[in-house]
């Protein structure tokens, strides 16, 4: 069954929320809402959605200065060492600006250009952004389902519900403040960006030359401008306020010019070439914008129209309406309700840390947690019950001592509970022992992410119930030892004592944990239990005698 969800665009003039669900090879739309974002803020435009349907699932698309794609070429490695290269490069990023940043990263397809490395795209925004939003989302009564930026939005809209080709493709979504972009080599996505500029340039051009408020400025520019090369003019308004934005118009052709550039030198693919150009958003809609950029980019320009694919049969007429009036505006925000009701769109999921854990906890640890409850007092329930019948079983083996062949069955009956009570109680050990690894794999991580040292490496961590002399475990009591190799860096400065520093804080943070540490050039081993038997009082023996 489909997955219903909401894509929810709020920007700096308008906040726009599509419901519905992807099925049959299309999306069918089943809600639509739009407000006018007068004050610029996320809370101001959150309170301007006042939409007929439910907020749940809502995938909410960030955009602008809080918010950074990353573009990045590294080396093939294995899945866990790619997350820490991410990690790392999201803690150095973070630490630099002072703030929480909550991330996601996804593979890129690889040109064929490109060879024996991996393409990512990095996905970063401040906590602060997401925040008001969590807020603003839960002001309306909605959900989250989490976060993802306008241009991988964008990009899913595209790949869709437009025409795709073998060809290269720049598709911008123009807002007012901020203009996001991504370029495609036929299905196959190359870039991501986010940029700051967008319509609101056209506003303060005509606001600054012709001297008239922003909400003036505003109306001109819808019913007066026309950026067509070669347009004529029906008044002298309309002539006056088109010149007066022409350096505007180039600015965001500028934009869409440079980021074609940063595209070649990032992806390395000198030979990249534009075949044409979709444009969306608020800042589309201004008259002949798109023949502007076709004269100034040298390829085709139109506006992107999304929705002659999308079924709109359940809207009601009132929602066909608006959501008419407003079809350049919201397609970034049927890309994001796209990918949050399709499995197989292209993501980028940010979540706050607190919000990500919540969900970590209640998708995942709590069922394991409640099934091994519910297991033990399964385990409880059946050795209660047969203690039960054991004791049913001996009592009528006393009343019929007479009837041998039955005492006969009761005898072997009884023999087999005793042989599963004993399976019983060893699985019940078992249990106990994985339960005890598994706190302890997880409280090592903890501390192993706390403390090691910035140029040294864990390359493999290994749990088994096991023996170790050194500490104290012996054969026929084997306990869960936990054994972490690793390497430094070569080159790396004084090894030995970076690791004799990093081996006791692992003993100080592990409480109650036994260590059995060793270093060896630059690689080294550590091999540690929270179950070792506590060592012997040699005072108290001696006083003891």
């Amino acid at each position: 069954m489909a997955r219903t969800a909401v894509g929810i665009d709020v920007g700096s003039s308008s906040a726009l929320a599509i419901k519905g669900a992807w099925k049959g090879g299309t999306f069918h739309v089943s809600g639509f809402a739009a407000g006018q974002n007068t004050s610029g803020d996320v809370g101001s435009g959150w309170a301007s959605l006042a939409p007929g349907f439910k907020l749940t699932n809502a995938r909410v698309g960030i955009s602008g200065r809080d918010v950074n794609v990353r573009y990045s070429r590294v080396p093939e490695v294995p899945d866990w060492q790619l997350r820490n290269l991410m990690r790392f490069e999201v803690q150095e990023i973070g630490d630099q600006s002072g703030a929480e940043v909550a991330s996601d990263f996804n593979l890129l397809p690889r040109p064929p250009e490109v060879a024996g490395e991996d393409v990512v795209l990095l996905a970063m925004s401040r906590e602060s952004l997401l925040d008001e939003h969590i807020d603003g989302l839960a002001a309306a009564g909605g959900t989250i389902d989490a976060f993802s930026p306008n241009s991988v939005a964008l990009y899913n809209a595209f790949v869709r519900y437009g025409v795709v080709q073998d060809d290269t493709v720049l598709i911008a979504s123009i807002g007012a403040e901020s203009t996001d972009v991504v370029i495609t080599r036929g299905a196959d996505l190359l870039f991501a960006r986010n940029l700051s500029g967008g319509s609101k340039l056209f506003d303060d051009a005509l606001a600054q030359r012709l001297g008239m408020g922003a909400a003036e400025a505003e109306s001109v520019k819808i019913d007066h401008v026309d950026l067509a090369p070669g347009a004529r003019h029906e008044t002298a308004k309309g002539e006056k306020a088109t010149r007066s934005v022409l350096g505007a118009a180039g600015q965001i052709t500028s934009l869409l010019q440079s980021t074609v550039m940063f595209c070649k030198s990032q992806v390395k693919l000198s030979g990249l070439k534009l075949d044409r150009v979709l444009v969306c958003g608020g800042g589309a809609a201004v008259q002949g914008l798109p023949e502007y950029l076709s004269a100034g980019m040298g390829v085709p320009v139109e506006r992107f129209d999304a929705f002659r694919v999308v079924d709109t049969s359940g809207l009601s007429p009132e929602e066909a309406d608006l959501l008419s009036e407003n079809e350049l505006e919201s397609v970034v925000a049927l890309g994001l309700a796209t990918m949050a009701s399709d499995d197989e769109a292209y993501g980028l999921e940010l979540l706050p840390e607190a919000v990500a854990k919540k969900r970590a906890f209640m998708g995942g640890t709590i069922w394991l947690i409640a099934a091994a409850v519910l297991g033990l007092a399964f385990l409880g329930y059946k050795v209660s019950a047969k203690s039960a019948k054991l004791d049913s079983i001996e009592k009528r083996a006393k009343s019929f001592a007479s009837v041998a062949a039955r005492a006969e069955r009761v005898h072997e009956q009884t023999k087999d509970l005793v042989e599963e009570n004993e399976t019983l109680s060893a699985r019940v050990t078992e249990l106990a022992a994985v339960a005890g690894a598994g706190e302890q794999v997880a409280r090592v991580f903890d501390a192993l992410d706390d403390n090691l040292p910035r140029d040294f490496w864990v390359t493999r961590v290994t749990s088994a119930v096991a023996v170790d002399d050194d500490l104290g475990i012996e054969r026929g009591a084997e306990k869960p030892l936990l054994t972490v190799n690793g390497s430094a860096r070569p080159g790396t400065q004084s090894p030995t004592s970076q690791f004799q520093t990093f081996a006791a804080a692992l003993q100080e943070d592990l409480d109650g944990v036994s260590l059995n540490p060793s270093f060896d050039r630059n690689a080294f081993r550590i091999v540690l239990t929270h179950f070792a038997p506590p060592a012997a009082d040699s005072d108290d023996e001696e006083g003891e005698e």
